[in-house]
């Protein structure tokens, strides 16, 4: 089994088929949209390759260790992350081609019209046995 993180992204991939903005969207347009979500990452449980996902709030903030006391923290700028990315999901699967296959149908979940969104996700697989020089940059 292999982790894969799934990107929805606000802008920044190629247009969607279906590229209408979820503000533009209704009530009811919105209520099916997570429905869908929700019955995909149901689905994944059951077979056992959805580990987590999450969709993001628009806030955030930039925070950075700066000596003793208090973190300095600023509101930006975020041009590779508070303003691109909507939302994720991990799934554990048994190749690439089983994480190109699930988000080709995560990309069908509903928008505008209750018509597929046909949009454009980014699949990025997780780090697998690091080399030791890239494992210090994560663990110092």
């Amino acid at each position: 089994m292999a982790k894969y993180l799934l990107l929805k992204h606000y802008r920044g991939a190629p247009a969607a088929v279906n590229d209408v903005p979820m503000d533009q969207w209704t009530p009811e347009e919105i209520s099916a949209h997570v429905q869908y979500m929700n019955d995909f990452a149901a689905r994944l449980e059951k077979s056992g390759e959805f580990v987590d996902g999450q969709a993001l709030a628009p806030e955030g903030a930039w925070v950075r260790y700066d000596g003793e006391g208090r973190p300095p923290v600023t509101d930006g700028p975020f041009a590779e992350t508070k303003d691109l990315i909507a939302g994720w999901m991990v799934i554990d699967v048994d190749s690439y081609e089983r994480a190109v296959e699930l988000a080709g149908e995560l990309s069908a979940a509903p928008g505008a019209g209750g018509k597929p969104i046909h949009e454009w996700l980014e699949v990025r697989p997780f780090l697998g046995a690091a080399p030791r020089d890239a494992e210090c940059l994560f663990h110092g």
